[in-house]
């Protein structure tokens, strides 16, 4: 399988993963599969940080490059065809990351790892259904 993780769910990973369903982990854990941190969330979390909305226990630049090199991370570029993906979406959620994120897991074919019921509404596949969530 194809994994993309949403932002929370990549921050959970690391700081509350007892809020991740064992499904999710076990998918996460699963050495087959090939999971994907898309650029939008690296942006989205530097923009938190540094409006204080996010804290870090190590500088973001470090975090990505720790899970890469531990876990196998792959970051997912912005492509332009992405950005014209989005013109398919109707107006479900109005974050502009979390459209972007939508966006790449279509044009991508990616299984989207989310916690968030407003993506079920995009016809994307999501692992994580609501009544996961917590």
């Amino acid at each position: 399988m194809k994994l993309l993780l949403d932002t929370h769910v990549f921050l959970w990973l690391r700081h509350a993963p007892d809020k991740i369903p064992g499904h999710v982990l076990a998918s996460y854990e699963n050495i087959d599969n090939a999971i994907f941190l898309s650029m939008a969330s690296v942006w989205e979390m530097q923009i938190k940080n540094q409006l204080g909305k996010l804290e870090l226990d190590l500088p973001l630049d470090q975090l990505i490059e720790q899970q890469c090199l531990n876990n196998g991370l792959q970051i997912l570029g912005i492509e332009t065809s992405h950005i014209y993906a989005l013109n398919n979406l109707p107006p479900h959620h109005n974050d502009p990351f979390d459209r972007l994120i939508i966006a790449q897991a279509q044009f991508e074919k990616l299984q989207l790892v989310s916690a968030d019921a407003a993506f079920n509404r995009y016809g994307v596949d999501v692992m994580w259904q609501p009544a996961d969530a917590e």
